[in-house]
């Protein structure tokens, strides 16, 4: 992430909206089960309110510095994992749901992002849940993104790309300029 967009995803407002606007739209009440994972923690901006929600939560963060500082705040310590989305170092069927807000479109490549969807897949149980929010392509995001990986995935194309990867029942969304998806493990 460039300083524009660690700035603005460590602000109180950013959690707030991520708290009490995004995380009620992406899951919903869906039932999260015992064990999630939380992809791309970030500066921990979903971190406290999934903790509220699940009674166990493993945040991978790909950046050390951003994994270091969420193990050291909120007494999370051990629930953090500093790892790579398209290599999760976890056991086959580990979690119940697994979550990635604003993350996907940090992969490199969309090849990466394949590669995040199969062990996804790997990781959750039969019927576990995945849930995403996402932006699309646009300038505004571009300009956003510069200096940061923008990889935007195409809505239009996620289903037959999730269901390589193993899901089905796809849901997708859009609100005010963003998107949301939800998919489940097929048994």
């Amino acid at each position: 992430m460039n300083a524009l967009e660690t700035w603005c995803c460590s602000t109180s407002l950013w959690r707030w909206i991520t708290r009490e606007r995004l995380l009620p739209w992406i899951v919903g009440k869906d039932d999260l089960g015992d064990c999630l994972l939380e992809i791309g923690a970030g500066t921990g901006a979903a971190t406290g309110a999934l903790r509220k929600r699940v009674p166990r939560v493993i945040s991978l963060e790909f950046d050390h510095r951003f994994a270091a500082r969420l193990a050291r705040s909120d007494g999370i310590g051990a629930g953090v994992v500093q790892g790579d989305a398209a290599a999760l170092p976890f056991a086959d069927c580990t979690f119940s749901s697994a979550a990635a807000v604003l993350v996907l479109h940090h992969l490199r490549s969309p090849e990466l992002q394949d590669l995040a969807f199969a062990e996804i897949h790997r990781v959750l149980r039969p019927g576990g849940l995945f849930f995403a929010f996402e932006i699309p392509d646009g300038w505004f995001h571009r300009v956003i993104h510069t200096n940061s990986t923008f990889v935007p995935l195409d809505p239009d194309k996620l289903v037959a790309r999730l269901t390589v990867a193993g899901f089905g029942g796809m849901t997708l969304d859009y609100h005010a300029g963003a998107f949301r998806f939800s998919t489940s493990r097929n048994e």
